[in-house]
């Protein structure tokens, strides 16, 4: 449990060979295996000795029991609030602080609970073992909560322009205050905090979907899906931000191949426009393949941009629409196999795969991708929904 707050810590030395999306959902999964060896603690202990079960009542046990109990109860519910946080109407910015208070509440109590029973600090060795990771815990929440903003201070953004594009989606644009910018992959993104303290609990991931090799702003394609995108309308340009970043390894700078499969849905064409964009200020020639899916025409986000790019890039542009126009002759329903096959090609084995969009959709074209034979090593994805 406490080296789980290493994994959400944000430390590139972490994160950087995985990439940030994989490592929460790693942290997602084991958590699952932790609360299954913390359940089989107590039961075998009741299971041993029925008399135990006495521990279980609050009001009589030890408090040595108490705390073990606490630690399992918050756990619970740590659990079930992330899984279940839409049921609970709980909103986003208000399950984080709860994550947390209920993250130090667990390692707290068990470390706690522990010390009352005694069994593993019963020596000087192992009571500072206990300290020494008690201690490092503290200097990893110390890190994410008081370090990095204290940074972030130093590094503000302003506002340029808030723009409207089709499909309810704002494209940021953010210039740095005071100091050179952010250097970052393409495909890469950042957490940012628009008229807020570095401290607000108030921030949210967003891929950059302008060239890498821009160095005098950056710009974020976001869609209006909840409370706080649905208010960057009204943001006002010179508004003070902050923005922590870069992370994820959804770049084909990190995965390089003779040409590129770029698989969008919706939103999910920020990241891919920021690959595209740094390929055409570059000039890079390799072969590339977008399909882009979208609930109809539009929905389409960018479409100027992505033509001016067929005409740079060695570029081909698929259109799926769910509910096409009358006339369209283009792709309709969904990315299913039948696309794939009609334009997929002979390279479509050596191809590098990047998949951005909706869940459902990235499920669907990753299997599609496996059937057919393609590398799991040749496909990379990014997911919007890793919280």
């Amino acid at each position: 449990m406490g080296l789980q707050f290493a994994v959400v810590s944000r430390f590139s030395s972490v994160n950087a060979p995985y990439g940030l999306d994989a490592v929460l959902q790693y942290h997602r999964a084991i958590s699952f295996v932790a609360l299954a060896f913390v359940l089989a603690h107590p039961t075998i202990i009741m299971i041993r000795d029925t008399a135990q079960l006495e521990l279980l009542n609050p009001i009589t046990a030890p408090w040595r029991a108490r705390f073990g109990l606490a630690s399992v109860v918050a756990l619970v519910l740590l659990i079930a609030t992330s899984v279940w946080r839409t049921r609970f109407r709980l909103a986003y910015e208000w399950w984080r602080v709860l994550h947390g208070v209920l993250a130090v509440a667990i390692v707290v109590t068990a470390l706690l609970h522990i010390e009352g029973v005694g069994y593993y600090v019963d020596g000087p060795w192992k009571r500072g073992f206990w300290v020494a990771m008690s201690l490092a815990l503290v200097a990893l929440l110390a890190n994410i909560r008081i370090v990095k903003p204290i940074r972030l201070l130093r590094r503000p953004w302003r506002v340029e322009s808030v723009r409207g594009e089709p499909g309810d989606t704002w494209v940021l644009t953010l210039v740095p205050d005071g100091h050179p910018g952010m250097r970052f992959f393409p495909g890469q993104f950042a957490w940012i905090r628009i008229d807020r303290s570095p401290f607000s609990i108030h921030e949210n991931p967003f891929s950059m979907s302008s060239s890498a090799d821009r160095t005098d702003a950056i710009e974020f394609t976001i869609s209006s899906a909840g409370d706080f995108t649905s208010t960057l309308g009204a943001v006002e340009p010179g508004t003070r931000a902050f923005v922590d970043g870069p992370y994820g390894v959804f770049t084909y700078e990190l995965n390089e191949g003779p040409e590129f499969v770029f698989v969008a849905g919706g939103v999910g064409i920020a990241p891919i426009l920021s690959m595209l964009r740094t390929m055409a200020e570059r000039d890079d020639r390799r072969p590339c393949l977008l399909l882009y899916a979208n609930p109809s025409w539009d929905d389409v986000a960018h479409r100027d941009e992505i033509d001016r790019l067929v005409e740079q890039l060695d570029l081909r542009v698929v259109h799926v629409l769910e509910d096409p126009p009358a006339g369209w002759d283009g792709e309709s329903g969904l990315i299913d196999d039948d696309v794939l096959e009609r334009h997929l090609g002979r390279g479509q084995h050596r191809a590098r795969y990047f998949i951005c969009g909706p869940p459902p959709m990235m499920v669907a074209v990753e299997e599609l991708l496996g059937a057919r034979g393609i590398p799991g090593e040749h496909v990379d994805h990014e997911r919007f929904d890793i919280m």
